[in-house]
């Protein structure tokens, strides 16, 4: 007997919605970054996104892969820095996923953050960052596959990643 509320099946290609691969994909648990970088020498301010989809690729070289909505207003200006920061956020950094996932707003109001070797913001308390500069882009459907050459990065070890899972940010896993 197995553990599943429905018996398996093979879904044909056509049942594959949005909605059903969201359902499926969420049971896979991922952490939560953030996609930093300071806008171009005509503005200079910081500019970011909440990035869910982010792997690392390649150690030699030092490669990264994260992937942007087609629809993101904010990965087109970081594309123009050619350069970007992944902030891994801490388990605390719920408010923080959610603020940058939201359109229209200031992200960085009220966020401490430190330029990183290239001038990337680092979020402050973040359990690592990679600094990259962009490498490739590759399409990706309704997303774009984005591969940058890491140049920067660091880690707390003393700090647990944020993690998401079927839709929300559990936090029990960590008090065993």
């Amino acid at each position: 007997m197995n553990r599943f509320t429905t018996p398996l099946k093979h879904a044909a290609a056509d049942a594959i919605t949005p909605e059903v691969l969201r359902a499926t994909m969420g049971a896979f648990c991922s952490g939560v970054v953030v996609v930093t970088a300071l806008g171009d020498q005509a503005d200079a301010e910081p500019v970011g996104f909440t990035c869910q989809s982010f792997v690392s690729l390649s150690l030699e070289p030092p490669l990264i892969s994260i992937s942007p909505a087609r629809t993101s207003t904010t990965w087109p200006r970081i594309r123009e820095v050619g350069r970007f920061a992944v902030n891994v956020l801490a388990d605390d950094h719920a408010e923080l996923s959610n603020r940058f996932a939201r359109s229209g707003t200031d992200k960085f109001a009220g966020v401490d953050w430190t330029p990183s070797p290239n001038g990337s913001p680092v979020l402050d308390g973040v359990t690592a960052w990679v600094e990259c500069d962009l490498w490739r882009e590759y399409d990706g459907g309704d997303h774009t596959v984005v591969i940058g050459q890491v140049t920067a990065l660091d880690h707390n070890i003393g700090r647990n990643p944020l993690l998401y899972y079927r839709g929300s940010y559990p936090r029990a896993y960590w008090a065993a």
